[in-house]
């Protein structure tokens, strides 16, 4: 995974391999063009240094030193690139841009909201404006989860007075928690006597109040009951998010993303951008399945759906998407444990059968179906690995990069696996660091042998697995570089968490670009600069392999190309 530099001069005189063009790609210059005077990346491990890259219309034509790469046209305009750093288009290889993009344009705090105070400001604005209304709904989104410890104050700030009337859903940054006010609890029917005929599972998807009522926080399922009565972004909403998200994205130079929950909204979303000739990024979309349904007929419905996307430019349909487990911090833990949360003595949840998902694998693998899956605790993370193997038995090696996502918490023995099953560890590293989410959060309830394997880069990169990089946006910012930066330091507002989990910067390098490319299935492709692949290329204002930490953090984009088009070009 981690090449070295065996010679700048490097050059490969591969032919031109010409890709099926698409609309946005085909005002790109076809005359041949010479981008030099930087230092390139070019995301492959046997020669990943070079000093010029020649592309000519969409494609790469040739990568190596000014010379080399001149002498395939001499004619060719040159760009100076002014000693700043080149490098492959990035990759998120598991995001939720659409949602995000309608977070940009909505009422959203990302995450930061420093006092109640400040939130109820935020809701009356937010209320005022129009921002933060899905119909009659006051829908906050992004929330920080340290709020769900305060339910008693959110029911006094928000279920009376001026939102006595109001139905008010705050919904968690992890997008598995949220909070509802009393008017939108009656309109779920979320009553004392519904929880109390509820099963102990059940309730336990629900805050509880000493008297028995609701106390308005809700994970998973509970989080579905609420939300089903909340009025959807509008057709409209969504297209409007889509292009936000295009946008925001390449500033940041993103040029393709695994999209793991692609429903139909975000699908037709995505269609319309396509045929408008607006998708000017690469989208693999993931539909989700239930894993404790019938393999059979969840595979097919799919099938039907990858056939009335078929053929739009920029998007496929590669795979499925399949949850494990929910979310380790409290008050939810419903990640799946080994060993019970100390708390609670229970283990959380283990979202399907594994000899149902193991089936499920051997299907969807059978029919050429990539299964990505969220798994977090460290159970969730076994069972899943157990069921993939029993595909690769089954069918033997089908080279399909079936990935895991969050990767938590996991056992130690089972580090290995990934890189002996071909499974990739699609990683949200932003998330490694020393603050209240990582320590008061969880540190209290899981067992110690478990919480010391938290987010467990390095020792899975050591033991061979295939790392992608990724995001989970909206549930947290899809700024590569900042991600990068938390990788290498694991620093937070609390400290350091693990050091020895610090992962190499050019490891995180490959992981935006060549390995997030293989998560898509579309490493032939795009996620390297080589003769063949597509012109997907990112300028950066400084040095990634060379600079500081800190200073790696405030990376800037100079321009975005997607297929030879300047798709994004940063302002003076």
């Amino acid at each position: 995974m981690r090449g070295r530099d065996l010679g700048r001069g490097f050059l490969i005189t591969l032919a031109v391999f010409c890709f099926a063009s698409v609309s946005w790609g085909q005002g790109a210059d076809q005359t041949e063009r010479v981008l030099f005077n930087a230092k390139v990346f070019t995301g492959i491990p046997d020669h990943p240094y070079a000093d010029a890259v020649a592309i000519r219309g969409d494609t790469i034509v040739a990568v190596g030193s000014l010379a080399e790469v001149s002498a395939i046209d001499p004619s060719a305009t040159r760009v100076d690139l002014q000693g700043k750093f080149l490098l492959p288009g990035l990759i998120d290889s598991h995001a939720h841009p659409i949602e995000g993009g309608i977070a940009l344009i909505s009422a959203d705090v990302a995450n930061e909201m420093p006092s109640m105070d400040a939130l109820v400001g935020f809701a009356a604005d937010a209320k005022k404006s129009g921002k933060g209304m899905r119909g009659d709904v006051l829908y906050i989104s992004g929330m920080p989860l340290v709020y769900w410890s305060k339910t008693d104050e959110l029911n006094t700030r928000f279920s009376s007075g001026a939102y006595a009337d109001v139905p008010v859903f705050l919904s968690g940054m992890d997008g598995h928690t949220g909070w509802a006010n009393r008017t939108l609890l009656g309109r779920a029917g979320i009553t004392k006597d519904f929880l109390s005929h509820l099963s102990p599972a059940e309730r336990a998807y629900y805050g509880i109040s000493p008297t028995g009522d609701s106390n308005g926080f809700a994970v998973d399922a509970g989080l579905d009951k609420i939300e089903a009565v909340i009025p959807p972004a509008t057709k409209e909403r969504y297209l409007e998010g889509g292009r936000a998200a295009i946008h925001y994205l390449h500033s940041l130079g993103i040029t393709a993303w695994l999209d793991a929950a692609a429903d139909p909204s975000i699908l037709s979303a995505y269609r319309s951008l396509s045929q408008r000739g607006e998708l000017t990024v690469h989208v693999a979309a993931f539909p989700v399945i239930n894993p404790r349904n019938d393999p059979a007929k969840e595979l097919e419905a799919v099938q039907k759906i990858r056939q009335e996307y078929a053929n739009l430019p920029n998007l496929t349909l590669p795979g499925i998407k399949v949850f494990a487990d929910g979310v380790m911090e409290y008050p939810s833990h419903t990640a799946s444990m080994t060993k019970p949360y100390r708390n609670t003595g229970k283990s959380g949840d283990l979202l399907f059968d594994p000899a149902r998902f193991a089936e499920l694998a051997i299907a969807a693998d059978k029919q050429g179906l990539i299964v990505h899956v969220h798994a977090l605790g460290d159970r969730a993370v076994k069972e899943a690995l157990n069921g993939i193997e029993a595909a690769r038995k089954a069918n033997g090696n089908s080279a399909l990069p079936h990935t895991l996502t969050h990767v938590q918490v996991a056992d130690p023995e089972d580090f290995p696996r990934f890189r002996q099953l071909g499974v990739i560890a699609a990683l949200q590293l932003l998330w490694a660091t020393a603050e209240p989410d990582t320590i008061e959060l969880l540190k209290p309830y899981l067992d110690p042998e478990l919480y010391r394997w938290q987010y467990p880069a390095r020792s899975l990169l050591d033991a061979g697995a295939i790392i992608s990089g990724a995001s989970d946006w909206p549930v947290s910012s899809p700024n590569v570089f900042e991600a990068i930066y938390q990788a290498e330091t694991r620093k937070g507002p609390e400290g350091v968490l693990d050091a020895a989990q610090s992962m190499p910067r050019e490891a995180m390098l490959y992981a935006y670009t060549r390995n997030s490319a293989r998560a898509l299935n579309q490493q032939d492709k795009i996620g390297s600069l080589a003769p063949g692949m597509q012109a997907d290329l990112v300028l950066v204002d400084r040095d990634l392999l060379t600079v500081t930490p800190e200073e790696l953090k405030d990376t800037k984009v100079l321009w975005t190309m997607v297929g030879g088009v300047t798709v994004y070009r940063a302002q003076p």
